[in-house]
């Protein structure tokens, strides 16, 4: 890691992002609770989570833009934007204004995936092909280790202060990002021209199509969209798991919490060292499979006092599972596309994950009702290793994102 940041833009761009995304993590969870606050309803309190997830069904249209412009600029304008629909929670006073928290949701989730796009492509413009990896595996480890930190500062300045004060910090640190970022000086690729031949169907699904036209991808990218169709099932099992099996009190939620943001910290220091050794596909079978292991693991029909050290060290292994599956996806996209598809085909992917895995976040929850947590645990382990299963013994041709291809786009 250390070649990747001795490049003074990455070091620059990292830190203009570590200081959003702060600001994000904080303000997403207290966003739930500041609608449960004013409506008494946990339903009021989901339908947040379900505003930050819906811009999902813009992603082609936004990994359009990214590859339209200029990057850097846009994540200047991005940020900035999500600080002044911040401040709109400022007019926020009783449940009357409850749909503004909806509005600033669902606003502030579009923007996220915009940045997300913009980012994707000016890393691959800043670095080196050999130094993506560690830079996603940098990226990753920071964003793990902020959620385990940024919720509970998110919640302390709205007990503390209240909405007006999370509001104002979070515009304060994305005008901070702004700033940050109007630093970063990288000679970056020309946005790809408009072909007038080509309709605008065509433009906007043209990460997807760059998608399917590369074996790899395409055996990544479907296997673990079959696999996030089960994800979504732990967002429920977890918390009767807390309750019924381990009878806790549901506070103990945010422990577990804990342990996976340990080990996703874990995770994020070691994927370069598993990428390069496992390569792509390799990775992101053994991850598949050691999630859907740590299911199997916390499904186990044992006493209490068995399952509750099983349960810590499976939401370990899973919490590290995640960085390495991020890391691998990301990077191989990433070398894989050229830079004038790198939007829309990291839209293309979001997508393809974001979609299943709400779909199993609703079914997991009404399947709960009728079957026993453990049943959803092994249900979701089995697919899991499945998933791994089919990665793993499908030949396809092989690529190692850290031998690089000799494609260099220097930084100033």
């Amino acid at each position: 890691m250390k070649g990747v940041l001795a490049v003074r833009a990455f070091r620059r761009l990292l830190g203009g992002w570590t200081i959003g995304n702060l600001a994000d993590s904080a303000l997403f969870l207290t966003l739930a609770v500041w609608a449960k606050d004013l409506s008494g309803s946990s339903s009021a309190a989901g339908l947040i989570f379900l505003a930050l997830a819906a811009p999902v069904v813009l992603s082609p249209l936004i990994g359009l833009l990214a590859d339209s412009v200029r990057r850097r600029p846009l994540l200047v304008w991005t940020n900035l934007t999500g600080a002044l629909v911040t401040l709109c929670l400022l007019a926020v006073e009783g449940v009357g204004q409850l749909w503004l928290l909806y509005g600033v949701a669902f606003a502030y989730g579009t923007l996220g995936l915009v940045n997300s796009a913009a980012q994707n492509g000016l890393v691959r413009d800043m670095l080196p092909d050999e130094h993506l990896d560690s830079a996603n595996a940098i990226l990753t480890t920071v964003d793990q280790g902020l959620r385990v930190i940024s919720p509970v500062v998110g919640a302390a300045l709205y007990s503390l202060w209240g909405g007006a004060a999370l509001a104002t910090s979070t515009a304060a640190c994305l005008v901070l990002t702004c700033l940050v970022l109007l630093t970063v000086h990288v000679r970056e690729s020309a946005p790809e021209p408009r072909d007038p031949g080509r309709s605008t169907w065509r433009e906007t699904t043209a990460g997807l199509t760059h998608l399917r036209g590369v074996p790899l991808l395409w055996r990544i990218t479907m296997v673990s969209a079959a696999a996030f169709g089960v994800v979504g099932f732990f967002d429920s099992a977890l918390f009767d798991l807390v309750d019924k099996g381990l009878k806790m009190d549901p506070t103990f939620f945010g422990v577990l919490v804990g342990v996976q943001g340990g080990g996703s910290v874990l995770g994020g220091l070691t994927a370069t060292l598993v990428l390069r050794r496992l390569r792509p596909a390799g990775t992101v079978a053994t991850s598949l499979a050691a999630i859907g292991l740590a299911a199997m693991a916390m499904a186990a029909d044992v006493g209490t006092t068995i399952l509750l050290p099983i349960s810590i060290a499976a939401v370990f292994v899973a919490g590290m599972a995640i960085p390495w599956l991020v890391v691998a996806m990301v990077t191989t996209r990433q070398r894989l596309t050229p830079p004038g598809l790198q939007g829309r085909a990291a839209a293309a992917a979001n997508v393809a994950m974001t979609i299943p895995q709400m779909a199993s976040i609703a079914t997991g929850a009404a399947l709960l009702t009728v079957v026993d947590y453990r049943w959803l645990l092994i249900a979701a382990g089995t697919v899991l290793i499945a998933c791994a299963l089919t990665l793993a013994h499908t030949p396809a041709p092989e690529v190692n994102p850290a031998e690089g291809a000799g494609r260099r786009h220097p930084t100033t």
